[in-house]
């Protein structure tokens, strides 16, 4: 690890002032950046601790949606009555990632910023386009059995690895950003992550100095929320593929549908296609499995990933059963 310095924010606008300066980022939980760091792949010069400002609160708004700061811890926002109660999909899918120690430690706005988790990002003597801008994607050819099968490119074919991300897609979730100006602007999540085509380096629509500062939750769309995670291990792993649905149906008909996708490309990914192919058609397999083929008509496999595609239509398939009967 090298050298840098620290110092501890005070208030909001003057840790997003300090962490404009050339060679300073912020740290909150620091699950993914000291990991980083001792690897020499962030090498920060400075840090600046957001971890304490007042932004761990959970707050209802006055039209029924939900305000999670972005220092809430993601073991609290998970253990929360509304979220639990009104959008389960956060909830199961904040507890299907990590250890209980991680989630105690890691920050929403953390998770969302998360970097990959692709072995050659974390092999310094690998070519990686995301590290090494211009170096190549040593994944390509390479051991690629996590990686991803839809919107890659020819620089990368990592996986972004949040869950809590996926749920938050179904969900429309909207990304308060504060910069040291005071500017607030409201992101959607479809459009804070960015695919790689040729600067995979860039993974957000983040500015210099810009901080998240909570993530909005509109009020919950009617239909049965449901998280599934498929992974190599029961226990602290990261998503082969997940799926997040939530299904409403009447009389035996899907009258509304939202499907994202998690472990399949660089950033969650919502499937409209699939979408469309559900609403208005009878809840039964054969629905389903059209949708799921929709889903899956852009993927593309690498060779040892090719099972993704097949993987994900099936584990499609499974989570929209479960929702639909108890919707």
């Amino acid at each position: 690890m090298r050298p840098f310095t620290y110092e501890r924010a005070t208030d909001v606008p003057g840790a997003c002032a300090a962490a404009s300066r050339p060679g300073a980022t912020f740290i909150s939980g620091g699950t993914n950046l000291l990991d980083l760091m001792k690897l020499e792949i962030e090498r920060p010069s400075h840090l600046v601790d957001i971890s304490r400002l007042p932004l761990a609160d959970v707050d209802e708004l006055q039209d029924g949606a939900l305000r999670i700061g972005a220092q809430a811890a993601n073991s609290d926002v998970a253990a929360d009555p509304r979220v639990r109660t009104r959008y389960p999909v956060l909830s199961q899918a904040l507890v299907a990632g990590a250890s209980g120690q991680l989630r105690n430690k890691a920050s929403v706005g953390g998770n969302l910023v998360q970097r990959t988790r692709c072995p050659y990002f974390y092999d310094t003597a690998a070519g990686c386009n995301k590290r090494d801008p211009g170096s190549g994607c040593s994944a390509i050819g390479g051991f690629n059995r996590i990686h991803a099968v839809l919107g890659a490119s020819d620089s990368c074919i990592a996986t972004n690895p949040s869950d809590m991300a996926v749920a938050m897609s179904v969900l429309d979730a909207q990304i308060e950003l504060l910069d040291a100006d005071r500017s607030v602007r409201r992101v959607d999540i479809a459009d804070f992550h960015r695919l790689p085509g040729d600067t995979p380096h860039v993974e957000t629509v983040l500015r210099p100095g810009e901080m998240i500062t909570a993530v909005i939750l509109p009020p919950p769309p009617p239909g049965r929320q449901l998280y599934r995670k498929v992974r190599d291990r029961a226990s602290y792993e990261f998503a082969l593929v997940s799926v997040a649905a939530i299904v409403a149906t009447d009389r035996g008909t899907i009258s509304s549908a939202r499907v994202a996708f998690g472990g399949v490309a660089h950033k969650p990914w919502r499937s409209a296609d699939a979408e469309a192919a559900l609403t208005g058609r009878p809840a039964t397999m054969a629905t389903y499995r059209a949708a799921a083929e929709t889903a899956m008509r852009d993927a593309v496999g690498q060779g040892q990933n090719d099972f993704k595609i097949d993987l994900a239509r099936r584990t499609l398939c499974r989570t929209l059963v479960q929702a639909a009967q108890a919707s």
